[in-house]
């Protein structure tokens, strides 16, 4: 889970880079794409080109691949991008990694996982902390994209445990190449033709490192956890990824945080530890009494 966790906090400076030379939307559905082609490969290289495998079967299980590409990938990646204009690179990567926040009590409602007191008042006070991160730029603009972005992360870990049948890759696959499309489809009504981005080897490093070492492989990882343990201690180990978010945007693009950021910044990372502690401790086997 430690390279999700960096893949994932790098996000920020990559896209920052990335975006000098692209538009928003464009930059989003190039990597939802490229992404999407990278574990095709994988998947074809492997070995794994049956039907069966690479093209599901059933009706229903393609309208929830369709449902997990709108909103893990479309919704996700597209509000993410965005709200990289409205706020800092550490402010963003906290609002967008909120999902452990936002899962406790769905993940209850779908699938019994109830949470403890303890977990509800971490949820609690990691809102306040947000709201703490999101007060110097506002409510809406970047911060309202980054929480949306979050919320999307959480719908497609809710939805992850519906498609425990479908190969891991191929659920991939289909998740980011639909997922793409649709962002493609939206960027050209908005943005016009991909005419103006510029093919600059800064670019291209920042596409295929985006796409290789902060999307493919991170999802394999993480959507392989999402299988097998609970939703609450899986999404709990976002809690780090604020922390690497804020590290790379202060050593590599050189932004400050205020003293409010910085706050916020704790207080959410308490929350979520908070959380993660309790899951753990909800799961750790009892001792038997002789």
């Amino acid at each position: 889970m430690l390279i999700v966790v960096v893949g994932w906090g790098s996000c920020y400076v990559l896209i920052t880079w990335g975006m000098r030379d692209a538009s928003v939307l464009w930059f989003a559905s190039l990597r939802a794409l490229v992404t999407g082609l990278l574990l095709l490969a994988v998947l074809l290289i492997a070995g794994r080109e049956a039907n069966a495998t690479v093209l599901p079967r059933r009706a229903g299980t393609w309208g929830l691949i369709c449902v997990l590409a709108l909103t893990n990938v479309a919704l996700t990646f597209g509000a993410m991008f965005a709200s990289t204009s409205g706020l800092t690179s550490g402010a963003a990567a906290v609002l967008s990694n909120s999902a452990p926040l936002l899962i406790v009590l769905p993940a209850w409602w779908l699938y019994a996982e109830r949470p403890r007191a303890v977990e509800i008042a971490g949820v609690a006070l990691g809102f306040g902390g947000l709201v703490l991160v999101a007060a110097p730029t506002g409510l809406g603009g970047g911060a309202g994209l980054a929480v949306l972005a979050a919320a999307g992360i959480t719908a497609g870990a809710l939805l992850a445990r519906r498609l425990t049948d479908v190969d891991l890759l191929a659920l991939g696959v289909w998740q980011f190449l639909i997922g793409g499309t649709v962002l493609s489809v939206v960027a050209v009504v908005t943005e016009g033709p991909p005419t103006t981005i510029t093919w600059s080897a800064r670019f291209i490093t920042a596409l295929f490192v985006l796409s290789a070492g902060a999307t493919a492989l991170p999802y394999v990882l993480w959507f392989g956890e999402l299988r097998r343990a609970s939703l609450t201690s899986v999404t709990a180990w976002t809690l780090l990824v604020p922390v690497v978010g804020v590290a790379f945007g202060v050593a590599v693009l050189g932004e400050r945080v205020t003293l409010m950021e910085g706050l916020g910044d704790a207080i959410v990372i308490a929350a979520l530890l908070l959380v993660i502690q309790s899951s753990r401790a909800a799961h750790r086997p009892r001792a038997r009494k002789a």
